[in-house]
């Protein structure tokens, strides 16, 4: 990778050949690893990183789209907050009037928010620079790259929860509140609170209400097959989150899913707050390839020919 100091925008370190579609994303620092730990083969062309929680300016992304641009165009990936989505689409519009082919997607797969235009964009965005990177290091169209970024949107959902809160610097105190015995369910990426505020409970039991939320909004079925992510949220152990992960595996397939996939870690974080989110994708044979295709970038890994699950 390479580092441009004069905007804070990390590309892949050589421009790839004109027919591959570049691929650009990004936000607001403190979701590390995103976005900057997906860049490479296989996954992002260049990331935008804003200040902490605050999304890139429009001229940081314009630079960002010129920089990467081939003649296959370039798809730019937006998760579904405010001002992600006025600037992101600015720069992308701004960079067609001046002739570069570009597009968009914007994730929004945050089933906590009942209305779908307004849920957020969280763990899914992470896939969709996994699948649609593949397509586009494959020689895709553009218009093809988008179309499977878009099948990853439709078919993905998350949720998340907080057992803490987490302190933005600028702020210099907590984001929220939570009473010794409390959590926070259905929460963002940012420190925001959630919808609503539950007592601890036991894991499995956790598990059981977030699963069921994305589960019953994904009409999905006995017999479907998933990935499954787990994540914490930036201040987790890893055995915590493991456990985390043993309910949800076990407790999505008590309902018949096959689980094509897993990953377990922290992949779109909230700087030190404690917590988890679980992330179902629904899958194909279409999406199961291109999942499954190579990819080097600081933050994933995938050899040649690796054996998932």
């Amino acid at each position: 990778m390479r580092l441009d100091p004069v905007w804070n925008n990390v590309y892949r370190r050589y421009k790839k050949p004109s027919y591959k579609v570049a691929l650009v994303s990004g936000g607001g620092s403190g979701h590390e690893p995103a976005h900057a730990g997906y860049v490479g083969y296989g996954m992002l062309d260049g990331a935008c990183a804003g200040f902490t929680y605050t999304s890139p300016t429009v001229p940081q992304i314009q630079a960002a789209i010129k920089e990467v641009a081939t003649d296959a165009g370039v798809l730019v990936i937006i998760k579904n907050y405010a001002g992600d989505v006025m600037n992101f689409k600015t720069a992308a519009e701004l960079a067609a009037a001046e002739g570069i082919k570009t597009d968009y997607v914007i994730v929004n797969d945050d089933v906590s928010i009942p209305e779908k235009e307004r849920r957020r964009g969280t763990t899914i965005t992470v896939l969709v620079h996994k699948i649609a990177g593949a397509a586009a290091e494959e020689g895709w169209p553009l218009e093809e790259v988008k179309r499977v970024a878009q099948k990853v949107i439709d078919n993905g959902r998350d949720i998340g929860v907080a057992l803490t809160p987490c302190v933005v610097p600028a702020a210099g105190k907590p984001t929220f509140e939570l009473g010794p015995d409390e959590i926070e369910f259905g929460i963002g990426i940012h420190g925001e609170a959630g919808v609503k505020r539950m007592k601890y409970m036991p894991s499995k039991e956790l598990v059981k209400i977030m699963v069921d939320k994305i589960v019953e909004d994904l009409k999905l079925q006995k017999g479907d097959e998933v990935v499954l992510v787990v994540q914490g949220t930036g201040g987790t152990p890893y055995m915590e989150k493991f456990l985390f992960y043993r309910d949800a595996r076990q407790y999505v397939e008590s309902l018949g899913l096959k689980v094509f996939a897993s990953w377990v870690g922290e992949f779109m974080t909230s700087l030190e707050m404690q917590g988890g989110r679980i992330a179902l994708l629904r899958v194909d044979e279409e999406l199961k390839r291109l999942l499954a295709a190579p990819a080097v970038t600081p933050a994933i890994r995938i050899p040649p020919l690796t054996v998932i699950n």
